[in-house]
């Protein structure tokens, strides 16, 4: 009969529970499967301007005058090649990866140091520079177009890339203090006390030390300032007179005809042109999230 009986559990022994979900795991379940489609459904709907892109530049004008969403029966690549050497596309290509990687350089470098100093410095003057940096985020860019313009013609850079580098470069400092100084004051002051401590200097405790850890902000600063001045269009169409110094979003309206337009060409240069974005995306992404993430676990 011992056998028989139900067994009650000793006392301070934990009672197993079931195993079903309950009500609000079922909900969050599929809440998380909620948004995974919604996120799945926009990747869709985001690559898939890419894939017709991509498609279209392997077909002829005449295919893509009969069925322009069709897949190409016989890949043709001549249309890169043609994009490459004929269009001088090539040419837009080496201008927009010097005067883009340029000033990106040069804003990072001159924003770094400038973040660093007034993340530790506590005086009113630094608080008075940093204001006058963040009122750059407020003006439209586009607005100084007129001063921007007389002022390089004063200095005998209208239509030169250098110029154009420049005036990037300083568009771009005040995001790149905004995003860089917030991530310093981040950082804590014991890891400079400490490397004082040890003998290192101000240079050898910004490059060694302060620069590693803020890498996140350096990447998250890089992606969004490299893609608008890659895409930009309108300082190169004021600035650049040679068609020699075009960038590739001036370039590609060469590909326009008056009465005919060599599609397959034009979809190949843009092609082109995305692909460093792409590269670049898919190098930074780790270091994007940990920018944009950082400081939502404190």
């Amino acid at each position: 009969m011992s056998l028989l009986t139900e067994k009650k559990p000793a006392a301070g022994v934990p009672v197993p529970q079931s195993k079903r979900p309950g009500p609000a795991r079922r909900k969050g379940a599929a809440g998380r499967f909620a948004v995974s489609g919604f996120l799945w459904v926009y990747a869709v709907i985001a690559v898939a301007p890419l894939l017709v892109m991509v498609v279209s530049s392997l077909r002829t004008t005449r295919e893509m005058a009969r069925n322009p969403l069709a897949l190409p029966l016989n890949p043709n690549f001549a249309s890169y090649s043609k994009a490459w050497v004929e269009a001088s596309f090539g040419t837009f290509f080496v201008n927009s990866l010097l005067v883009t990687v340029g000033s990106v350089l040069i804003s990072t470098i001159v924003s770094l140091m400038a973040a660093y100093v007034l993340a530790r410095s506590k005086s009113r003057v630094t608080g008075i520079i940093e204001a006058v940096f963040l009122s750059g985020l407020m003006l439209p860019v586009y607005l100084a177009i007129l001063p921007v313009f007389y002022l390089l013609d004063s200095m005998g850079l209208v239509d030169n890339k250098f110029g154009l580098i420049m005036v990037y470069a300083a568009l771009s400092i005040p995001f790149s203090v905004f995003v860089l100084t917030s991530f310093f004051r981040q950082l804590p002051l014991e890891l400079e006390e400490a490397a004082r401590i040890d003998g290192a200097g101000s240079f050898t405790m910004f490059w060694h030390i302060m620069l590693p850890l803020v890498k996140p902000a350096i990447a998250t600063v890089v992606v969004f300032r490299f893609v608008p001045i890659w895409n930009d269009f309108f300082y190169p169409l004021i600035l650049m007179r040679s068609k020699e110094n075009y960038t590739l979003p001036v370039g590609l309206t060469t590909f326009f005809g008056e009465y005919q337009t060599d599609w397959p060409t034009l979809f190949a240069g843009l092609v082109i042109a995305t692909i460093p974005l792409v590269v670049l995306f898919l190098v930074a992404t780790k270091q994007i999230v940990a920018g944009l993430t950082a400081g939502m676990s404190k």
